[in-house]
C-alpha cells in the first residue's frame, strides 16, 4: 500500500495495543470526524510488543470510551512494523519507554516523525501512563490525557 499524498496519516503507539493507543486512535478519529477531516487525516494504532496481536481493546478501555461516545470495538492489536515508518507521517508515543523503542527501530531518515503525545498539549505532562494494572479511574486519566492531546494534535494539523 502506497502512501496517499493527500493525507495525513497518524499512529499512535503504546507497548501492547490494548489500552492507551487504541482509546487515542479511537478519540482522534472522533474528533477528526466531528471536524469533518475524515477525507484528509488517516488514523491508525499499534504497540511496541506483540503480546495481544489480534486482540480487542481492553474491555475497561472501551467501556471508558464508550462512556465518553468513542467506540474502540472495531480495532484490533497489532505490532508496529518497518513499513510503519515509511507509511505515517506522525508516529505518536504514549510514553518515554516507548518512544525510545521506536526511536531505535526507526530508520535515521524518519526519527523526526517520532512524537511524545502529550508534546501536544499544554499540561506541562509528558507522558499517558499505563492503565492495565490499575482500576477504573485510571482509564479515565487515560481519556482525559488523551483527549486534550488530541485537540492540540488536531489544531497543529489542521
Amino acid at each position: 500500500m502506497g502512501r496517499n499524498e493527500n493525507k495525513i496519516s497518524v499512529l499512535f503507539v503504546c507497548m501492547g495495543n490494548i489500552c492507551r493507543s487504541p482509546t487515542a486512535e479511537g478519540v482522534f478519529r472522533y474528533f477528526v470526524d466531528q471536524a469533518g477531516l475524515g477525507e484528509r487525516i488517516e488514523v491508525d494504532s499499534a504497540g511496541t510488543h506483540a503480546y495481544h496481536v489480534g486482540q480487542t481493546p481492553d474491555r475497561r478501555a472501551m467501556a471508558a470510551a464508550e462512556r465518553r461516545g468513542v467506540s474502540l470495538a472495531d480495532i484490533r492489536a497489532r505490532r508496529v512494523s518497518d513499513t510503519d515508518f515509511e507509511r505515517f507521517d506522525y508516529i505518536i508515543a504514549m510514553d518515554e519507554d516507548n518512544r525510545s523503542r521506536l526511536l531505535e527501530e526507526a530508520p535515521e531518515d524518519h526519527r523526526a516523525k517520532v512524537h511524545l503525545f502529550l508534546s501536544f498539549s499544554a499540561l506541562g505532562e509528558t507522558e499517558v501512563p499505563d492503565p492495565y494494572y490499575g482500576g477504573a479511574a485510571g482509564f479515565e486519566r487515560v481519556l482525559d490525557l488523551v483527549e486534550e492531546a488530541s485537540r492540540g494534535l488536531l489544531k497543529k494539523l489542521s
